[in-house]
C-alpha cells in the first residue's frame, strides 16, 4: 500500500526565499529557506478563529493527557499545522471530521491566507529569541500529486518540496529525514522515524518544524538555586534544583484554586504562563481547564511584586496518538474510508501513524523547546509582595504574545 507521511518538528531557520514551483523536485532543503507568504487575504478575524482552534485543540488534547500521571508536554501549535497540511487533502466526511476535531477554517479563502499571516507572524526578524517555523514536502520520485495540493502546501505554508526514492531507498529516505529534523531542532529531536517505520509504501512525507529559544527577561540567580524538596504527591517528594527570584514585578493573579505567574522572555513578545494549583486542588484545577477559563484567570493578572521560586527541569515525551484523535472525533481518516482524493486523484489514502516528540529545558537563564509530529497516511504602583513556591506539581503554557497561539503546552509532576 502506499503511504505518505507528515512530520511536524521544531527547527531553526533564517531568511525568507519562496522556491518556484518549477522547483518542486530540487532535491535539496536549504535550512535558510523560510519564504514570507502571502496573508494579503487574512482578516483580524479569520486569524484570531485560526488561533482560537488551535488554543481549543490544546487544551482538549491535554484534557485526555492529564488523566494519565507524569508529566506533559506537547505542541499544539506543531500538531495542529501538521494536521493542517494533511487537512488540506482531505475531502467528504474526512474532512468534516478534522474540522469537528481541530477547529480548521471550513473556507480556504479564509483558512490560508490566516495560516500564512500566523507562519509570517512567528517568523518575523529582528526579535531578541529564536523562534522560528519552516515547511518542507518531500515526494516519492514519480508519484503524481495533484498540483493544486502542492501549490497550497509551498504557497500558503511555506513548504519547499524534494524528490526522495521511498521505493528503492526507504531506509536511507528515513535517515534523510530524521537528519532534517534533528538539525531543526538542534539535535533534541533524534530517530524521530525508527527503523523499519518508513517502508516503500510510502509515498509522501510532509515535515513542518517549530523551535523556540528564550533567555528570561529577569534570569534567576544561579547562586541562588538550592536543594528543595518537590512534593509529587502529598505523601512522596524528590529533590530538586529549586531556583529562585526575588524583588521584581510580574503579572500574578491568585484565586481559591490556583495561582497564576507570567514570566517574560526577552523582547515580552513570548511568555511562561504557570497555573500552579493549590494543595490538592490540581484535579479540580484541570477539569475546569478550557480556552475560556483561562482568559478568564488571566484577565484578573496585574502587576504584582513577586517572590518567584521554580524548579529548573528537562524532559521528553512522545505520544503516539492515533487512538486519540479517533475518538476525539476523527475516526474516518484512519480507516479505509478514508477520502484524501485532494493529494492523489486515486483517492486510495488513510492516516495510519500519528506520532508526536517533544523536548523541553528549563533553567536560570531561559527555555528551550522543540518538538516533532509525524503522521503516515496509507494507500487506502506599591504594590503587595506574593510568594510563589512552585514545589508541587503545575501546568505551564508558552505563548506567542502577538497572536495568542500556544506554542507548547505541558505538565510538571516530577521535575527530577
Amino acid at each position: 500500500m502506499y503511504g505518505l507521511v507528515v512530520v511536524l518538528l521544531a527547527a531553526v531557520v533564517v531568511g525568507s526565499q519562496l522556491p518556484a514551483v518549477s522547483d518542486w523536485l530540487s532535491g535539496t532543503t536549504a535550512k535558510e529557506d523560510v519564504p514570507v507568504l502571502d496573508e494579503s487575504g487574512a482578516t483580524a478575524s479569520s486569524v484570531e478563529a485560526t488561533v482560537d482552534a488551535c488554543n481549543g485543540f490544546a487544551f482538549d488534547l491535554y484534557g485526555r493527557y492529564s488523566m494519565d500521571e507524569g508529566n506533559i508536554l506537547f505542541s499544539p501549535y506543531s500538531i495542529s499545522t501538521a494536521l493542517s497540511m494533511t487537512y488540506e487533502g482531505a475531502r467528504g466526511e474526512t474532512a468534516e471530521e478534522m474540522e469537528a476535531v481541530f477547529g480548521f477554517l471550513e473556507d480556504p479563502s479564509e483558512r490560508l491566507p490566516s495560516v500564512a499571516g500566523i507562519y509570517n507572524t512567528l517568523n518575523e526578524e529582528g526579535r531578541e529569541y529564536a523562534l522560528h517555523t519552516v515547511n518542507a514536502l518531500w515526494i516519492q520520485q514519480g508519484y503524481p500529486v495533484l498540483e493544486d495540493y502542492v501549490d497550497a502546501i509551498i504557497g500558503y505554508y511555506g513548504g519547499d518540496v524534494n524528490a526522495l526514492d521511498f521505493v528503492a531507498e526507504p531506509d536511507e529516505s528515513r535517515v534523510t529525514i530524521n537528519e532534517w529534523v534533528e538539525e531543526r531542532t538542534n539535535d533534541r529531536i533524534k530517530d524521530l522515524f525508527p527503523s523499519g517505520s518508513i517502508d516503500a509504501d510510502v509515498r509522501l512525507v510532509l515535515t513542518n518544524a517549530i523551535y523556540f529559544k528564550g533567555d528570561w527577561l529577569y534570569e534567576f540567580d544561579e547562586k541562588a538555586t538550592g536543594e528543595e524538596e518537590f512534593h509529587v504527591t502529598p505523601s512522596t517528594s524528590v529533590t530538586v534544583d529549586m531556583m529562585s527570584l526575588r524583588d521584581e514585578t510580574f503579572n500574578y493573579a491568585e484565586t481559591d484554586e490556583l495561582q497564576l505567574l507570567e514570566l517574560p522572555y526577552t523582547g515580552e513578545d513570548v511568555s511562561m504562563l504557570i497555573l500552579l494549583p493549590k494543595e490538592g486542588r490540581m484535579g479540580d484545577v484541570e477539569a475546569q481547564l478550557s480556552a475560556e477559563r483561562l482568559c478568564e484567570w488571566v484577565d484578573i493578572m496585574e502587576g504584582t511584586a513577586v517572590n518567584v521560586y521554580l524548579p529548573s527541569f528537562t524532559f521528553e515525551t512522545k505520544y503516539f496518538m492515533m487512538e486519540d484523535l479517533a475518538e476525539m472525533g476523527m475516526p474516518t481518516a484512519f480507516t479505509d474510508a478514508a477520502d484524501f482524493s485532494g493529494m492523489n486523484a486515486e483517492d486510495q489514502l488513510f492516516i495510519d501513524k500519528v506520532i508526536h516528540q517533544a523536548y523541553i529545558e528549563v533553567n536560570e537563564k531561559g527555555t528551550e523547546a522543540a518538538a516533532a509530529t509525524g503522521v503516515s497516511v496509507a494507500l487506502t504602583a506599591a504594590m503587595p509582595e506574593e510568594t510563589f513556591r512552585a514545589d508541587h506539581p503545575f501546568m505551564f503554557l508558552i505563548r506567542d504574545m502577538d497572536t495568542g497561539v500556544i506554542l507548547f503546552m505541558g505538565r510538571v509532576t516530577d521535575p527530577s
